[in-house]
């Protein structure tokens, strides 16, 4: 279904998808970063000509949504998890989707007849942020996500760093525990394995099972079974004064206090924005995050330290900030 499109006519505007494991959502946006329409599809798993046919079809809708408000759309801007060439083209790796050396920017626009502009996932959330978003106002900062695992994206003096070969900016895969966890990226000790969603609920459960006493809220939440416990019941529960909960967002907090210390000491960005669905457990995730990060920067008593904001767009930043793209490309 596609909202409603109310905008003075004559505008220009560009259109941002976002493609994730599960569903694909795009929308309308203008030139201030407003969504002014929006909707999603399933993301199907069957195959990248599936997954061009569902983009096919949402970019259709929302185009037909601008003809009939007497607009038009520009350029088509698409946020992909995975590795994206510096050609801003050819999604190099994609391990949801299935994508090895797939040329997506130039398999859409033959099929819509717009400019495309393809960019990771994360660091089009980022420029949304730093465009439209918390991020408004510094020259530098670095964009973290913290969900199923960890992303981000950079933006140095302005502009966003994609590095040599436009791969720059993944931060989930810093190896903070030599030969620790496994990560699904095959090496180990990534700080992902220490400071994601995933790992948020996995902290729960495996302290549930060593003493499921302690933890009376969190346990109801999860019907008495541990194995059902999710990250969005540790928040619940946590919000809720549960010990064990706290404690896991303690542990996952000081985590991701470490990895912005390292960040920091290598790029010493003037603000730190952490978005992702961690994120909506607010103070519970940042205020042991902001401790850890003081404990552990290098020269903490003696610089100026960054600072460490939530994310403000929430779920639409990485199609704003895809959208942006198209539009300054």
């Amino acid at each position: 279904m596609t909202d409603p499109l109310v905008l003075p006519a004559g505008d220009a505007l560009t259109i941002g998808i976002d493609i994730g494991g599960t569903k694909v959502a795009a929308g309308l946006v203008d030139a201030a970063g407003t969504v002014l329409s929006q909707c999603e599809e399933p993301t199907p798993s069957s195959s990248p000509e599936a997954v061009l046919d569902v983009v096919t079809a949402v970019v259709a809708r929302l185009r037909a949504a601008a003809t009939a408000g007497d607009l038009e759309v520009i350029a088509v801007g698409v946020g992909a998890a995975g590795f994206v060439d510096v050609a801003r083209a050819t999604v190099l790796f994609a391990p949801n989707l299935a994508w090895r050396q797939e040329p997506l920017r130039d398999g859409i626009a033959a099929r819509v007849g717009l400019p495309v502009v393809v960019e990771n996932d994360a660091n089009a959330m980022a420029w949304g942020e730093y465009r439209f978003g918390a991020g408004r106002g510094a020259a530098d900062l670095v964009c973290v996500t913290v969900g199923t695992g960890i992303g981000g994206g950079i933006v140095l003096n302005g502009q966003l760093h994609r590095g040599t070969f436009g791969v720059a900016g993944e931060v989930g895969h810093l190896r903070v525990v030599p030969d620790g966890r496994l990560c699904g990226c095959g090496n180990h000790g990534c700080w992902e394995q220490y400071c994601s969603g995933r790992v948020l609920a996995r902290e729960a459960r495996d302290r549930l099972r060593a003493a499921p006493e302690s933890a009376g809220a969190l346990l109801q939440l999860a019907g008495g079974n541990p194995e059902a416990v999710t990250g969005r019941i540790v928040t619940a529960a946590a919000q809720a004064g549960d010990p064990v909960a706290l404690e896991c967002f303690d542990t996952v907090g000081r985590w991701l206090g470490q990895g912005l210390a390292d960040l920091a000491a290598i790029l010493d960005p003037e603000r730190f924005v952490v978005g992702g669905g961690v994120i909506q457990a607010g103070s519970l995730l940042l205020d042991p995050a902001s401790r850890a990060y003081a404990d552990a920067l290098t020269g903490s008593r003696y610089r100026p330290r960054a600072g460490i904001v939530p994310a403000r767009l929430g779920p639409v930043a990485g199609m704003v900030g895809a959208a942006d793209l198209a539009r300054l490309a």
